[in-house]
């Protein structure tokens, strides 16, 4: 399971947001790129960076902060927020991003989507952020109603990377991942599912690990990070790969299944 910090933009400040609401943010640091280069000190294998005003914005808008923290470490970096054409994906790939997250594009211009994926194999991730199941586009300020394992079949018949599975009324809150939600996610798809929001404790992450033969095999872990509930170095030798053997014992994985 690999265990991805993440780094989220608003006025180039890395913020935590609470259930998606920009009005509830809380500044961690404002200094973004040295919270990179602390993640992938303490063993991080990728970074997981979203431009919350670019999401807003629907334009990539924290693209000096984007391009620091990409040339300031050696890990891989996923980014989304605001990545609705062509000429952005271009742009943050060229800066040495890996991975373009979509999220908005993905529901209003799937035809894009095909485009991105066959002009970037293995380089586009669809981000599918829901609330109640149903998916949440531009910034998570509008939900459509498309559901989100409808969504994640069609982007992996369009030829998408993996999916990153948000449940937004989990997301900042410390409640833990939706177990059901993903495990629905993932028996819809064969590509790798990402699991985002509310992981709370290195339990949670552990509780993940009984989805994993279905295929989720990352967890993006922000707030708990940031407030230390959840130390990155721990989390990565309780789930990281090859890593089995420090699962606690006593673990009772039957409340998980």
């Amino acid at each position: 399971m690999e265990v991805i910090p993440a780094i989220d933009l608003l006025g180039g400040c890395c913020v935590r947001l609470y259930q998606g609401d920009y009005e509830q943010s809380q500044v961690f640091n404002e200094n973004p790129v040295e919270v990179a280069k602390q993640w992938e000190q303490q063993g991080a294998t990728r970074l997981h960076v979203v431009d919350l005003d670019g999401a807003k914005a629907g334009k990539i808008v924290n693209l000096e902060a984007i391009a620091a923290i990409v040339a300031a470490i050696s890990i891989p970096v996923e980014v989304g927020g605001g990545l609705r054409s062509q000429d952005t994906v271009q742009q943050l790939l060229n800066l040495g991003v890996r991975w373009a997250i979509l999220g908005t594009v993905a529901v209003e211009q799937p035809e894009l989507v095909q485009q991105l994926c066959q002009q970037f194999p293995e380089q586009i991730i669809i981000g599918i952020d829901a609330r109640n199941g149903k998916v949440a586009t531009r910034g998570w300020l509008e939900t459509s109603e498309v559901l989100a394992t409808q969504l994640a079949t069609q982007m992996q018949e369009l030829g998408a990377a993996a999916v990153i599975y948000t449940d937004i009324h989990r997301d900042g809150t410390l409640s833990g991942p939706n177990l059901d939600a993903l495990r629905e996610m993932a028996g819809a798809v064969d590509i790798p599912v990402i699991a985002s929001g509310g992981m709370s404790s290195v339990t949670d992450l552990l509780s993940l690990l009984a989805l994993e033969p279905q295929g989720v095999n990352g967890a993006i872990v922000g707030r708990a990070l940031y407030t230390g509930d959840i130390s990155l170095t721990e989390a990565l030798r309780a789930v990281g790969p090859g890593r089995i053997q420090d699962i606690p014992p006593n673990l009772d994985f039957s409340s998980f299944a």
